[in-house]
């Protein structure tokens, strides 16, 4: 029912990789106006059209956009997007996964990022999408105890049919970036402010 608009979103937000499993429940429980899981994770998928912010510069007014330094940023930061395959926004910003060629190539290991609206990188914990923003949102529940708050979390997203792999808030996957986003970032911005003889 939803395969041309999973595949769409795929083409558009992940360069027409495999949607991971989680995801793909995800999206369709958006588009079909069910807000449990998107109410407990809170999280907004894009829809067809969005521009990826990292590639965002209508808010630049024209003399920002000449400037050498801004024009080093948003260069940077088109780069990036090749890499940060944002899907949804929430949490800091807006979240996704880190496809950058030196990392895993499986959807099953792909690690998760988040970008905050000061363009600064976060990884996230977990083997998913679900359970990286779980994670997350475990810090912002009324249960004091981040780990008590994600089993519980855990438990309600299992009750709607998507089982994290792990009630355990200690055990969750804290893989390491191959290539770090954030260090990437400052490379590729010092690369273009060399190219406008900045220095």
């Amino acid at each position: 029912m939803h395969d041309e608009r999973l595949a769409e979103f795929s083409r558009e937000r992940l360069d027409g990789r495999p949607l991971p499993e989680d995801l793909r429940t995800l999206l369709v429980a958006q588009w079909e106006g069910r807000t449990d899981f998107l109410h407990l994770l809170d999280l907004d998928f894009f829809e067809t059209g969005e521009v990826h912010p990292l590639l965002d510069t209508s808010y630049l007014r024209p003399e920002e956009l000449a400037d050498p330094e801004l024009q080093s940023v948003n260069a940077a930061a088109a780069e990036m997007a090749r890499h940060v395959k944002l899907v949804a926004k929430g949490g800091k910003g807006w979240l996704g996964y880190w496809l950058h060629p030196d990392e895993p190539a499986d959807p099953a290991a792909w690690r998760l990022v988040e970008l905050d609206t000061e363009f600064s990188f976060w990884s996230l914990s977990g083997r998913t999408l679900t359970e990286g923003v779980a994670a997350e949102r475990a810090h912002y529940r009324d249960e004091p105890d981040e780990r008590a708050a994600f089993a519980q979390l855990a438990d309600e997203v299992a009750a709607l049919g998507m089982p994290l792999t792990t009630r355990d808030y200690d055990s969750l996957d804290e893989t390491e970036y191959t290539v770090d986003p954030a260090q990437l970032m400052d490379a590729l911005i010092d690369a273009e402010r060399a190219k406008r003889g900045l220095g």
